[in-house]
């Protein structure tokens, strides 16, 4: 499960929670692949914070989602969680969301290595 953390991985991580953060997906569908992803893979601890909290709002608007995440990762031990800094660029394009949902698949193949998933 665990990768060596560099900054591809990173990176990874970064792309997956601007797709969970985005607009142009149904709250549902935040759901299901939060269910799917283990938090472990999620090695920046910012992140995994991120994650874990995306997770615990469960099925709401993305838009609210995007107003009460500051202030629960601040709660969390990240008072400086700059979320504006963390989705941007803030616009994601159609094309561009094809590319971060890979990298959530990507994820979920770390999430599942008994699996392979979704990517192979």
């Amino acid at each position: 499960m665990h990768r060596k953390e560099t900054d591809h991985g990173l990176q990874l991580e970064r792309n997956t929670l601007r797709f969970l953060c985005s607009v142009l997906i149904k709250s549902g569908t935040r759901v299901e692949i939060c269910k799917l992803l283990d938090p472990r893979v999620f090695e920046d601890a910012l992140q995994r914070v991120v994650f874990e909290e995306i997770r615990e709002l469960g099925s709401i608007d993305s838009r609210r989602l995007r107003e009460l995440l500051p202030a629960r990762v601040a709660n969390r031990g990240f008072p400086d969680f700059d979320l504006k800094e963390l989705l941007a660029p803030n616009e994601v394009s159609e094309k561009e969301i094809d590319q971060l949902f890979e990298s959530a698949l990507q994820l979920l193949d770390l999430s599942h290595p008994d699996k392979g998933l979704l990517t192979e």
